[in-house]
């Protein structure tokens, strides 16, 4: 039996991969697939048998992926290495796989080996139910860049992102209340539920895993955490009813899963590019999203396929936010302007050529400097945009015309968000400093480090 396998190799796998290979061919101990076997498969494997990019149809980032197997079946038969092509492939003299590069070395082969004469079993925490390990939180000596901002709908919490965790501020003075700690290293995105019971979060540990993390906000816990993907995940959105959580990814797939299990539900191959951000329509049976390839897309959630395009590609799309009471999404990216859109199709697919903006409402002047961030206003009045030159523009939404400026000073900004009950504009960037503005006059009215540095507390 053929199987694909990887063209290219990596550095080498972790000291820790190969000791625990050398100790388990001796039989010693049973081999983990999350923390030896996967180090092999990422080293060796995953960079042409990943999501998006499956030769053979082979997809080897998830034990559940690699034990679907791929085009000319499965690649293990547990508890018979000898009848597994994945051993098969990668061992002997001449090995067929990787074609290119060195082979695998005896250790690394005497570990998958081992793995499969064990049974393959999958020892992934998630796949179990029970969160990931984390990290100690972390103390920090240099404020890390402010990727994302969430206000809780009462306005009472705001959320911001540190290393491997969440941080939760509040009181009048947004002092730190808690942290919520996570086993992504990077959050890239943070919503709260309508309802302002959940919180979610997106992000990953860059060329290793992707993660979603849903947290109780009243018991401060992690109700799931969903690993996905060989790469960090962006643009977390969750439906009105919190049933379904998407994101966008780095392998060019948007996915959804459901919140209340946290199985994959669809799965979207229509981008050709990092997908960056993601928007539920009020009923959650549309998602519109939009990536690096200059795309915005209307999706159907319930099978995946791809409704329409919603836009004319013009410069890459770097962020998307849904108005809070109609199907209407705000786009940006490096054009440096608004552009807002029904999230409706056409009425069927036009032909090649014809126009794709039936769905366009208005674009908003430039700033002439490509937009990081984008966000509406809680009664949906008002639009912000942050940009790389540091500068927030918020804009009445029915007739486009400017409210205010805003500048920070503090270099690109990453991400925005409107208070829900006051007159102010949130702003976070790579200095990783919050700041609130009163968006009609846009002056500085608070100014806080987003961590506490020296692990003060």
């Amino acid at each position: 039996m053929n199987i694909v396998m990887i063209g290219c190799r990596t550095a080498a796998v972790s000291v820790m991969a190969l000791c625990g290979a050398v100790r388990a061919a001796e039989g010693v101990e049973n081999v983990s697939f999350s923390r030896q076997v996967m180090p092999v498969l990422r080293a060796n494997c995953t960079g042409c048998h990943k999501p998006g990019k499956s030769k053979g149809g082979l997809d080897l980032t998830t034990h559940a992926s690699v034990a679907r197997g791929g085009k000319h079946g499965p690649v293990f038969s547990p508890h018979d290495p000898a009848a597994s092509p994945l051993i098969e492939e990668t061992s002997g003299e001449e090995p067929s796989m990787p074609p290119e590069g060195e082979p695998l070395s005896p250790e690394e082969q005497a570990l998958l080996r081992t793995w499969i004469a064990q049974g393959a079993v999958d020892d992934t925490a998630s796949a179990a139910g029970a969160p990931p390990p984390v990290p100690p939180s972390p103390v920090y000596r240099l404020l890390p860049a402010v990727t994302a901002l969430a206000w809780s709908p009462d306005g009472t919490l705001l959320a911001v992102p540190g290393r491997h965790e969440i941080l939760l501020h509040g009181g009048p003075d947004l002092q730190e209340i808690t942290r919520l700690p996570g086993a992504a290293s990077r959050l890239e995105g943070l919503c709260f539920s309508v309802d302002g019971r959940l919180l979610a979060a997106c992000g990953g540990s860059p060329s290793e895993f992707g993660e979603i993390q849903l947290w109780d906000t009243a018991a401060r816990r992690l109700t799931r955490s969903i690993r996905t993907s060989g790469d960090s995940v962006f643009g977390v959105s969750l439906s009105s009813d919190s049933r379904r959580v998407a994101v966008g990814c780095a392998d060019k797939l948007v996915r959804v899963f459901s919140t209340g299990d946290g199985q994959e539900i669809m799965k979207c191959d229509n981008h050709i590019d990092w997908v960056l951000g993601a928007a539920f329509a009020r009923d959650g049976a549309r998602l519109c999203t939009v990536g690096r390839d200059k795309a915005a897309k209307l999706i159907d959630v319930e099978t995946g396929r791809l409704i329409d395009d919603i836009n004319r590609p013009r410069d890459a799309l770097l962020c998307v936010a849904r108005h809070p009471s109609e199907d209407l999404v705000a786009t940006g990216g490096a054009e440096g302007k608004i552009r807002l859109f029904k999230m409706e199709p056409r009425g069927g697919r036009l032909a090649e050529g014809d126009d794709k903006e039936n769905s366009f409402v208005r674009e908003f002047e430039s700033l002439g400097s490509p937009l990081h961030s984008v966000a509406f206003s809680a009664d949906g009045g008002m639009v912000a945009c942050g940009a790389l030159s540091g500068e927030v523009r918020v804009f009445e939404v029915p007739t486009g015309n400017r409210i205010s400026t805003v500048t920070t000073g503090a270099g690109a900004v990453f991400a925005l968000a409107f208070h829900p009950h006051t007159n102010q504009i949130t702003t976070g960037g790579p200095d990783g400093k919050i700041r609130l503005f009163e968006v009609k006059t846009g002056q500085k009215v608070h100014e806080f480090p987003s961590v506490p540095l020296g692990g003060a507390r």
